[in-house]
């Protein structure tokens, strides 16, 4: 049975100026601590599983409370269009992927104050394209959707982190877009063992509807199936060939 995130009941503001309209669950609970403790935190899980969601919820409380200055936010775009070619400004061009973090930034908070904290530049959108050459200091990095990093692009990310800053990567390797999954930079950070300031933690509730845990094995083992299957056809074809 689903545990769904419980609505904060509390009408007034904490000390510090700001009130969660969402609670963390247990897990989330359980699991912030590490995150806190760590610079580098790799969240999986499946869909829905709430990685995103208290991601952003440490990132704005740790902005909120002053112990960092500035959320920053990227996403990769796995798309055929080019951000160049697509009408409007940055944030315009990024509002399509960046749309799901806000989304949960929204749940957290009211809006007004997540839109003033935008207009405050305390939120900025980096698209993975324009991360090099960047160094972010003091500041809260959410990396959404990494599983559609490759592993040079992971690397290129994790030399951004500046003094005073935490990383948080936040992905699920069954979702991986890119052309060759094999290439994806989350499975070998998941790797990555008994390093100091380094956490790796995968979330196993589901927040969305309850049968969405009987769907998804099913559609698990059905693309592993079809994915050997089209292994073994692609090399009897050159084999012919």
């Amino acid at each position: 049975m689903a545990q769904p995130f419980a609505k904060d009941a509390g009408a007034k503001n904490n000390k510090k100026g700001y009130r969660f309209l969402l609670s963390l669950n247990e897990e989330q609970k359980l699991t912030k601590p590490f995150i806190l403790e760590n610079s580098i935190s790799v969240i999986t899980g499946k869909a829905g599983s709430g990685k995103t969601l208290l991601a952003c919820q440490i990132a704005l409380q740790g902005v909120l409370e002053r112990r960092y200055k500035k959320i920053i936010i990227t996403r990769p775009t796995v798309s055929k269009e080019d951000l160049g070619f697509l009408p409007g400004g940055l944030e315009e061009k990024m509002a399509p992927w960046v749309a799901p973090i806000y989304g949960n930034m929204y749940q957290l908070l009211r809006r007004e104050r997540v839109d003033q904290m935008i207009r405050a530049d305390q939120i900025e959108i980096v698209p993975v394209s324009y991360m090099r050459g960047r160094t972010f200091l003091d500041s809260v990095i959410i990396i959404d959707e990494c599983q559609n990093l490759d592993n040079e692009q992971t690397l290129m990310i994790l030399q951004r982190l500046g003094k005073d800053s935490k990383m948080l990567f936040c992905g699920d390797t069954d979702q991986v877009d890119l052309k060759n999954a094999s290439t994806s930079g989350l499975a070998f950070l998941q790797s990555i063992k008994e390093l100091e300031g380094f956490y790796v933690k995968n979330l196993e509730t589901n927040h969305r509807h309850p049968i969405l845990d009987n769907i998804l094995p099913i559609y698990h083992d059905f693309f592993k199936v079809n994915k050997r299957k089209w292994y073994l056809l692609k090399t009897n074809y050159k084999k012919s060939g």
